[in-house]
């Protein structure tokens, strides 16, 4: 960590004495691409060291390939100035497209899309995308500040493409209208926004980019994801971005492949440059203008869109040579220090994560690091990498895991303890039951491994519960409530899954016919009243609007008094507030004592067993249960508790 720390703020005097500080430095999307001066000029700038010469085509000239060149500069850079028309305007107008032309050693003629560009759109019958120039008269102001930075982070992870019911790409507009209030609704204080960087492969997920400064126009315009993210400020709502900047797609014409006609220019040379599982290309980390261009990326989100931080994906590809391909990680350290560990990404992870805190301080960063690096989550001046947040992702791993594996009275309350409790100390992390992984095409939603084929006939309320309903809404309930109170500093939920959303993820693709029938959120079961989707969406509000009143994310690890194999019972206190689970598929407990720390008073705050969340209403909400000063299990007080389902109980 010492010797990182080191490198690290070797790199940010690099920065200081040749670029004038990062702060310059990550401006560079001020200069690089398309710039329209003061007097309506316009000024190109690309990096293409290994071109013999550039040339710009488009709209504005008939599509000359020749007419206006590149003039070379130092290091590989190429620059173009169009003077204005005669009216004054600008020679490329809003709208229109454009291509560089890139000439290489070889003779080739190659047609590419700037790296910088800030809009792509493609053609209803074409694959490739375009670069149009984006610079409208009178561009969207945002006028909403940003949200402080929660104590207690509770992220709706979502995309924008599936937020419908209807079989086709939604919009931001869409989003903005009727998803938004939704996630206020729900008690979220964070989105998280997938596939917003834009990608030529819908059914990537996102995952593929190909421009690294264009949002997705697939959903709409710039000004569209715009206001989406001033409206969600206006709620109090952060955005992150889940930004992709470990591995790029593999295209050509319109991506950031071979743009200047090698093998390297952005990437390392093959084979080192190629990511063998994800076909995709990777970054050189250790090259001035990838730095430039990754870190300049991160700070044009957090400027123009004013996103609120980023979820990092495949950290984990990143921190190794070996991507984490075909190897195991057991916690020993010789896994995380050694010539396996790639110093590169570390260095580039390290300075982002800096500039980022110094110059957005309520910034949130996340990772998603399957290794369990040490120093992840810790500050950069003391060794870390510097992240907020690492999500727990052994945790959706374990739950499918049981149910798909598990009789329910095989339940292991002792391994479910040690996956929920089992991070780093000192190291927050998002908790989550489940992800958009665990939904994709081969796996399915919890509430589907849950209650499956039942899920299409037996959801009305108007007719009693079968046994495969009635055990699937208690543990849909029970264990969100379970990884969200114990499993982390924060909790993450995919869009959907809150009120048991069925079946799974799949995009259109060749393999479905090209079907959006799997690519959409069924919101419109929330509003048929007589469906129990809408109880399940109301128990995952109040356990959101419970936290925020009491705030146990915020508070240290649970302290866990009981987790009874034989009565398949979890009791556990943290933030003062008292949590006890049934989890027996057969058996209520009456006279059950359960430790405590705080003596008084308790009271129901939050019960799985209600009514209105598809429960049977076992319990009396009238009751006050008062301690005795009689230790047990480790705490100095108890209560002879009555009955245990689902809940928790609050000092009050």
């Amino acid at each position: 960590s010492f010797l990182l720390k080191v490198v690290g703020s070797e790199a940010l005097f690099q920065l200081e004495e040749a670029e004038g500080g990062f702060d310059q430095f990550t401006r560079s999307y001020r200069t690089f691409g398309v710039q329209r001066q003061p007097d309506n000029s316009l000024f190109f700038k690309e990096w293409a060291p290994a071109a013999e010469a550039l040339f710009l085509t488009g709209d504005f000239n008939n599509w000359n390939k020749f007419s206006h060149p590149y003039t070379k500069k130092d290091f590989g850079k190429w620059e173009l100035i169009l003077l204005p028309r005669h009216d004054k305007s600008p020679a490329v107008d809003h709208n229109t497209k454009l291509k560089v032309v890139v000439h290489t050693k070889e003779g080739e003629r190659l047609y590419r899309i700037s790296p910088w560009a800030k809009y792509v759109t493609r053609e209803e019958k074409s694959v490739i995308y375009d670069w149009v120039h984006w610079d409208p008269a009178l561009p969207y102001i945002q006028i909403h500040p940003r949200p402080k930075k929660p104590t207690s982070l509770r992220i709706y992870e979502a995309h924008v493409g599936i937020a419908s019911p209807e079989s086709t790409i939604a919009s931001y507009t869409n989003f903005t209208t009727n998803v938004l209030p939704r996630i206020k609704d729900l008690g979220y204080n964070c989105i998280q926004l997938m596939a917003i960087m834009e990608h030529a492969y819908y059914a990537s997920f996102g995952y593929q980019v190909t421009s690294f400064f264009a949002a997705s126009s697939r959903y709409g315009t710039p000004d569209e994801l715009k206001l989406l993210i001033d409206t969600a400020h206006s709620m109090g709502i952060m955005v992150l971005l889940d930004v992709v900047h470990s591995h790029a797609s593999k295209n050509v014409e319109d991506g950031l492949n071979k743009f200047d006609g090698s093998d390297s220019c952005f990437f390392h040379s093959s084979p080192r440059g190629d990511h063998s599982q994800w076909d995709s290309r990777l970054f050189n980390y250790s090259s001035w203008e990838v730095l430039r261009f990754l870190l300049s990326n991160l700070r044009w989100w957090m400027e123009e869109y004013r996103f609120d931080g980023f979820r990092f994906d495949g950290v984990t590809s990143m921190l190794y040579h070996h991507h984490g391909v075909g190897t195991g990680f057991s916690g020993d350290y010789s896994e995380y220090f050694g010539l396996q560990v790639d110093e590169d990404s570390l260095v580039y992870l390290m300075l982002a994560n800096h500039i980022l805190h110094t110059l957005y301080p309520s910034c949130i960063t996340v990772a998603e690091d399957v290794s369990g690096m040490p120093a992840l989550c810790r500050e950069v001046q003391e060794g870390g990498l510097g992240f907020d947040y690492r999500l727990a992702m052994a945790i959706p791993d374990k739950w499918i895991q049981i149910l798909k594996e598990l009789k329910d009275e095989d339940w292991d309350m002792g391994n479910i303890i040690h996956t929920l409790t089992n991070r780093r100390y000192g190291e927050k992390c998002i908790a989550y039951a489940e992800s958009h992984d665990q939904a994709l095409v081969g796996d399915k939603s919890l509430a589907f491994w849950l209650m499956d084929k039942e899920m299409y006939t037996n959801m009305s309320s108007l007719i009693p519960m079968t046994p495969v309903i009635d055990r699937g809404l208690q543990l849909h309930k029970m264990i969100r409530l379970l990884t969200h109170s114990m499993g982390g500093e924060g909790y993450l939920n995919f869009m959907g899954n809150e009120f048991g959303h069925p079946e799974w993820l799949d995009f259109p693709r060749e393999g479905n016919n090209q079907s959006y029938h799997y690519a959409r959120r069924q919101f419109n079961l929330l509003d048929i009243d007589n469906l129990r989707y809408h109880q399940l969406y109301a128990f995952d509000r109040d356990m959101n609007r419970t936290e925020d009143k009491y705030g146990w994310l915020a508070a240290p690890p649970a302290f866990v008094s009981a987790k009874h194999e034989g009565d398949k019972v979890i009791v556990f206190d943290r933030a003062n507030v008292l949590f006890i689970f049934n989890f027996h598929p057969t058996k209520s407990f009456q006279g059950y004592r359960v430790a405590v720390d705080v003596p008084g008073k308790y009271k129901i705050k939050l019960d799985s067993d209600m009514v209105q969340y598809g429960g049977h209403g076992r319990l009396d909400h009238n009751t006050e249960f008062f301690t005795e000063a009689q230790p047990f299990n480790g705490r100095p007080n108890s209560i002879p508790f009555r009955k245990t389902t689902g809940q928790n109980l609050d000092l009050s």
